[in-house]
């Protein structure tokens, strides 16, 4: 792998941590607001139905997980199992995973669609 490659995916890591670590902060605030409000899941669904600040939100959370967890990913395995070449194939295989599956749950919570 090149040096340039290396530097972009090392930014784009520390990016989306940053991202990430904003994101987790709000989402637990979220979570101390709705378990102090003795909210229901019925509740919750009930607030974040249509929301799009809600579904917005969560999508650059699971965009923020779609950068950041497949280049460890694919780092640890390349240091791990220096000799395969499995590392890139697997990490790609997990980014899909996490966008797909990531997506299809904001929008089953923004439409509703979980019920």
């Amino acid at each position: 792998m090149s040096g340039v490659l290396q530097a972009k995916l090392w930014y784009a890591q520390r990016i989306s941590a940053m991202v990430l670590g904003l994101c987790v902060a709000i989402h637990l605030l979220i979570i101390f607001y709705a378990i102090r409000g003795g909210l229901s899941a019925q509740e919750i669904l009930g607030r974040t139905q249509g929301n799009l600040s809600f579904a917005i939100f969560y999508e650059i959370f699971v965009l923020a997980c779609f950068v950041h967890a497949p280049i460890g990913v694919a780092n640890i395995l390349q240091e791990t199992f220096p000799k395969t070449r499995l590392a890139r194939p697997i990490s790609g295989l997990l980014a899909l995973l996490i966008l797909v599956l990531g997506t299809v749950a904001v929008f089953g919570v923004y439409t509703g669609g979980a019920r």
